[in-house]
This record gives structure tokens, C-alpha cells and sequence, in this order.
């Protein structure tokens, strides 16, 4: 049976030098700054607030609503379900797509923020830690998960899913591949938009008792 080893990870923020006065410069932001950017933007919440119940969010629609004061806009830029999304490439476009139309619907629409409250783009660069944390069995698994950081569990559940664009988070991978695919397929459809960190982590140990 093959094992799984836990990972985590350490993130850099850095400023891309790139920043927004207006919606039609945010969108020219949008369609050039590179993934680790968009990803930063609409996930950062998910480690930052891991002890509430997250509702995620995005720095977009929030500097849409707090600094150009336009509900328009920010609301449908809430309105994106990350969670529906499996590449950043399509969260990417249906970001630029949003902006757009807004931007056609609204030509002589044009407002700007305030000096001082621009948009700055900005991304990580990311730093993938090994534990010595090793699971061959799901009773194992079990118990190591217990002791994992939520760096952890965030960079399996989030990153291999979405970020490096596996399509599959790192622990239904693992379960599929030592004959577990029930259980593969529960975890895979929890939705840890829906839950903290701490709480996704009690609902993987739940399922991995149940189907172990």
C-alpha cells in the first residue's frame, strides 16, 4: 500500500508593482498579473479568518465596495463561487468577464478611488515544506491528521486543487489510489469554502473513520 506523506508550506507576500485607480484599470491588472496573484486575492481569507466560518470574500469586490463605493460592482464580484472553479485560469476569466461587462454597461460610468486606497496587486511565493508526518494506513491517517498544522490541511485541500491544477485534492487522491473511491469521493465533495480550516479537518477525520 502506498503511503502519504504530509506537506506544508510557507507563503511570501510580495507587491507586484501593479496597481488600480478605476475598474478599467483593475481589469487591465486582471489580465496580466500572473495566477499566484489571482490566487492570493480570492484565498487569503481562508488562512487569515481559519478560526471563524469563513464567507469568502474577494479583495476585488471588496476594494470595489469600500474604496470606488460602487455596490454594482462589488456585489457581482461577490457573487463568483470560487468553489464551482477547477484552474485559476477559468476563476481568472470569470473575474475579467464580470469586470467587462460591467464596463460595457456602464461607458460613462467612471469612478475612482479615493488617493491612498488604490488596488495593489499583489502574490505569494510559496515555500513546500515536507513533515515527518508519513500515513500507510487509514488508521494512521487518522491520527496524523490530528497533528497537522492547518498550513497543512489548507495547502493539501486548497493548493493541489486549484493552485498547482490537479483537479483533485491531495487526500481523495490518496484515497482512490489505496482502493478507497467512496471515500475518495466524500471528501472530494466536501466544500471547504463552507467550513473553517479546523472544521473541514474534523469532517476528513469523521469520513476516514466511517469508511476505514
Amino acid at each position: 500500500m502506498s503511503e502519504f506523506r504530509f506537506y506544508s508550506k510557507l507563503d511570501l507576500t510580495i507587491l507586484l508593482g501593479k496597481r488600480a485607480c478605476d475598474a478599467e484599470q483593475l481589469l487591465e491588472g486582471l489580465e496580466s498579473v500572473p495566477d499566484t496573484s489571482i490566487y492570493y486575492h480570492t484565498h487569503k481569507y481562508l488562512l487569515q479568518y481559519h478560526y471563524l466560518t469563513p464567507v469568502p470574500p474577494n479583495d476585488f469586490a471588496n476594494w470595489a465596495l469600500t474604496s470606488l463605493n460602487d455596490d454594482v460592482l462589488g456585489e457581482q464580484l461577490s457573487s463568483i463561487d470560487i468553489v464551482q472553479f477547477e484552474s485559476i485560469g477559468a476563476l481568472r476569466s470569470a473575474i475579467t468577464d464580470v469586470v467587462k461587462s460591467y464596463l460595457g454597461k456602464h461607458p460613462g460610468k467612471k469612478r475612482e478611488c479615493p488617493p491612498g486606497e488604490e488596488f495593489h496587486f499583489m502574490a505569494t511565493q510559496t515555500a513546500i515544506l515536507p513533515t515527518p508526518l508519513i500515513a500507510r494506513t487509514l488508521e494512521e491517517f487518522a491520527v496524523q491528521i490530528s497533528q497537522l498544522s492547518l498550513h497543512s490541511v489548507y495547502y493539501h485541500m486548497f493548493d493541489a486543487h486549484l493552485r498547482l491544477g490537479r483537479g483533485e485534492n491531495d487526500f481523495s487522491a490518496w484515497f482512490r489510489s489505496i482502493g478507497k473511491p467512496e471515500l475518495a469521493d466524500e471528501v472530494r465533495k466536501l466544500d471547504p469554502y463552507l467550513s473553517t480550516l479546523e472544521g473541514l479537518r474534523t469532517q476528513i477525520k469523521a469520513l476516514v473513520k466511517r469508511y476505514g
